[in-house]
């Protein structure tokens, strides 16, 4: 199918907050404060294939992911009935889950998901992603990138395929963060026989690199799923986690991105919408640059502001507590700056896995 090419724009202001904690990609230093001495973080996870001399239980990975998804996920549509039934208008999530239902209800009722069904409280999986995903490999940002950070979720799984396959280098966050940071995976390391099982949550942990926020990287392109996009404005609406932000705002204090690097989204048209009130979005929110759907690319010129880093104001501290990396970041930052950052209120989080290090 041919793919129409579409330029859109729409202005927007918006206003930093005081709880902003960066790093500038040039002189790798916090700008938020003065540095007296050198700022490292080490985060060393091991081999992937065995730890503490035992082998990778693939079968046993893979249970306690679904395990652990499948709580999330019972989480959210309790939170999401929770939320929307407040009614409170200026909520920032009750909006929210409002829209992300109707998307879901909509995918299901017109049988475009795709598997894991249903695709409520997920990032929709959908007739046409491996399309939605060539679209997206034809651009000329991802033909020039040599790093491509692409979300751990069915519907990219074609675009973390074509990646690999294409020679570039493929760094992929720990499913929730549960068990560390980001993986790398290179593609001069991998064999044919293996770069698709290197798309998967179980080869990402087979194969990958775990890497922590000292490594020194250069993502020239992100790949973010969406259950929710304006196109006229590149807002977006993630499944509701957060994941996406926090990843975003930790690529950005590691100097590995910037306002330049492209964010791209890949979904089907059904999920473009036009009702996301871009001055009710919250500061941490990421917007898209470009979006790829089975019949047609994007381009929204969103005047957006990208998030510049972590916003503790914005992190509760239940899920501060279940990442580790997070709360290293966060005590080393405290540690230099003699200041404390504050979290955001209280919400109640699924139980993490409890895995071996």
């Amino acid at each position: 199918m041919d793919s129409n090419l579409i330029r859109v724009s729409a202005p927007f202001t918006f206003e930093p907050n005081n709880y902003l904690i960066t790093k500038s990609r040039k002189s790798n230093r916090l700008s938020s404060f003065s540095q007296k001495k050198p700022f490292t973080l080490s985060f060393k996870l091991g081999n992937n294939k065995a730890r503490n001399g035992v082998a990778f239980d693939e079968s046993a990975y893979e249970a306690e992911r679904l395990s652990m998804d499948a709580k999330a996920r019972d989480l959210m549509a309790e939170t999401s009935k929770r939320e929307t039934e407040s009614g409170a208008e200026d909520d920032p999530k009750s909006w929210k889950w409002i829209i992300r239902k109707r998307i879901w209800d909509l995918m299901e009722v017109q049988n475009i998901a795709q598997n894991p069904r249903p695709v409520h409280h997920r990032i929709p999986n959908f007739v046409g992603a491996s399309v939605a995903a060539k679209n997206l490999t034809g651009l000329e940002e991802f033909r020039v990138a040599g790093c491509v950070k692409v979300n751990p979720d069915s519907p990219q799984k074609q675009v973390r395929l074509l990646t690999l396959s294409g020679g570039k280098k493929l760094l992929t966050p720990q499913p929730r963060l549960r068990t560390g940071f980001f993986s790398v995976l290179d593609s001069s390391m991998l064999s044919p026989s293996t770069i698709n099982e290197a798309c998967t949550s179980v080869g990402v942990a087979k194969y990958g690199k775990q890497i922590g926020l000292d490594e020194i990287i250069k993502v020239d392109l992100i790949v973010i799923g969406s259950v929710a996009v304006n196109p006229k404005t590149g807002a977006r609406l993630g499944k509701g986690e957060g994941f996406a932000e926090l990843e975003y705002g930790m690529l950005r204090y590691m100097g590995a991105i910037d306002d330049s690097t492209p964010v791209v989204t890949s979904v089907h048209d059904y999920q473009l919408v036009d009702d996301i009130p871009v001055e009710k979005l919250l500061i941490h929110d990421v917007p898209v640059d470009i979006i790829c759907t089975p019949t047609q690319v994007i381009f929204t010129n969103t005047t957006i502001p990208k998030p510049q880093g972590i916003y503790w104001d914005k992190l509760s501290p239940e899920k501060l507590g279940q990442i580790r990396i997070l709360r290293e970041l966060k005590g080393r930052i405290e540690q230099e700056t003699g200041k404390e950052q504050t979290c955001g209120p209280s919400e109640k989080l699924p139980p993490m896995a409890k895995r071996r290090r």
